[in-house]
């Protein structure tokens, strides 16, 4: 009968302290529930920020890009009529001043390229930058009359035409560092 006593006396105490730990352990485990829970929302956060970043980033490049190509283009448009100017003798301040903005644009995109291009874009763009301001060097030498060597009209414009072909270089490099695809294009076609 002690054995019996003994073993309801340890029972009922087994079972009170049971009662009395159960709201400790209950609210323990709520709580490690709950940082587990606040940990995975913040890396859930942290992972969406990191994704929105990168979207920003890439809009930004791409941004950048494009206005770099423009101005890159329009530059050498423009200067190429110029020198048709210089050519035919019939410069005036209006072309002058159209060469002269599109040369401006260009510096501004290029500025902005260099904080924000990647290194093998940064190198196509600094390889035209520096043949387009060469080539302007030449051309304004040959309006006012001395020419440098390398500098007449024919030699000046064939490199001109020359840097339209190496602008594809230049595009193809921006394109890669955005993950544009060049994959083979497949056409639909029309079912009988």
């Amino acid at each position: 009968m002690v054995g019996t006593a003994l073993v309801a006396l340890a029972a009922a105490t087994v079972g009170v302290v049971g009662t009395l730990l159960a709201p400790v352990l209950s609210q323990r485990l709520t709580a490690r529930a709950q940082a587990e829970q606040f940990d995975r929302q913040q890396r859930t956060d942290h992972a969406v920020r990191l994704h929105e970043r990168q979207i920003a980033e890439e809009e930004r490049r791409r941004h950048c890009y494009v206005a770099a190509n423009a101005a890159y283009r329009r530059h050498r448009v423009e200067l190429m009529n110029f020198l048709w100017l210089v050519q035919k003798g019939e410069v005036t301040p209006e072309g002058r001043q159209a060469m002269e903005a599109a040369r401006h644009a260009h510096h501004a995109a290029f500025a902005e390229a260099q904080m924000i291009a990647s290194t093998a874009v940064m190198d196509e763009l600094d390889t035209m930058t520096t043949a387009l301001s060469e080539l302007y060097g030449r051309t304004m030498r040959l309006e006012e009359g001395h020419p440098v060597p390398g500098g007449s009209f024919q030699e000046i414009h064939d490199e001109l035409q020359e840097l339209w072909s190496r602008g594809q270089d230049l595009r193809a490099a921006m394109r890669a560092d955005l993950g544009v695809d060049d994959g083979p294009i497949t056409r639909l076609t029309a079912h009988p």
